[in-house]
């Protein structure tokens, strides 16, 4: 007999990570800063940092290391978020300092916002093209910068061309934040209608998505609120572009940055505890990385904290 999954405590006609069994929420909020460590396994890694500037300074490696591989033969890139972005001045620098040549150097835009039957402008405040430009890639010196056309960030109409990209270059590294409904880029949970109003999407058929315009939960709409607009949500727009697992599985590394700016202690450990399980959920879209063969979860120590239910 198939056991019927509750309905979310959040927003009622979608899902999310609260539909899941109970035992798993326990399990995860318990995981100690040890037990959290202690989850790595072939093909999944925990890392702590124990100051924000060696996590961000560390994050930012992460470009120079993925766009040093690049040859003329062979170019190379890396597909990196807008959230966290404060590694993105220190990738300008670093670049600028080693006198680091981006000629055959690539980089994808994980995601966008989509208004009014288009991409966001890069006049509109959110834009996240308009973010990567003016903190990192128009800082670089012209002389060392990349192509323009090297530069790809996922546009209406243009979302096969934009796929088709991770097949014809190397995407080295994809980086991404963990949203507080357990995303990485837009990769959100599905409404609970239609044929998935009792179960959601299979794991395999969530990962058949590639490049594709959302509906975005709830959820997401109020952490962007939260952390881009002082909490006026109707300000956020209501769909988004984002990267699919099909990009994402064509990246040789995944790797995601924990600040503890986009989601809590509790989030954080249970998207672990799910890859190491191998406990795949598509109600939790970042558990579905647990099928990577190379992810790795970063962490600033201090912002792991405790998971207590406790008046502050």
């Amino acid at each position: 007999m198939t056991v019927k999954r509750p309905q979310s405590i959040l927003a009622k006609e979608w899902w999310d990570y609260t539909t899941l069994d109970e035992k798993i929420l326990h399990d995860a909020a318990q995981l100690t800063e040890k037990d959290l460590v202690a989850l790595t396994r072939p093909g999944f890694t925990v890392v702590l940092y124990d100051t924000l500037e060696s996590f961000y300074m560390n994050e930012a490696l992460e470009y120079l290391t993925a766009w040093t591989q690049a040859t003329p033969s062979r170019p190379a890139g890396i597909c990196g978020p807008i959230g966290p972005t404060e590694q993105l001045p220190l990738v300008a620098e670093l670049v600028n300092a080693l006198n680091l040549s981006l000629r055959h150097c690539h980089f994808w835009g994980m995601d966008e916002w989509f208004l009014e039957g288009r991409e966001v402008p890069r006049t509109h405040p959110l834009s996240f093209a308009k973010a990567d430009m003016e903190l990192c890639f128009d800082r670089i010196r012209p002389d060392l910068r990349m192509p323009a056309e090297n530069i790809h960030f996922p546009k209406a109409g243009q979302l096969e061309t934009y796929t088709a990209s991770f097949s014809e270059v190397r995407c080295a590294v994809m980086q991404g934040g963990q949203g507080e409904v357990k995303h990485w880029a837009f990769n959100d949970p599905f409404r609970r209608e239609g044929k998935y109003v009792d179960t959601p999407p299979s794991p395999e058929e969530y990962r058949k998505l590639s490049a594709r315009i959302v509906d975005l939960h709830p959820i997401t709409l109020a952490q962007n609120a939260r952390t881009s607009g002082e909490g006026y949500v109707v300000g956020i727009p209501r769909q988004a572009l984002t990267v699919g697992p099909v990009e994402t599985w064509k990246a040789e590394k995944v790797s995601i940055w924990h600040a503890g700016t986009h989601d809590n202690p509790f989030g954080m450990r249970l998207t672990a505890f799910m890859i190491s399980k191998r406990l795949v959920d598509t109600s939790v879209p970042m558990s579905l990385l647990a099928d990577h063969p190379n992810v790795q979860f970063n962490y600033y120590r201090p912002a792991l904290k405790a998971v207590q239910v406790e008046m502050h």
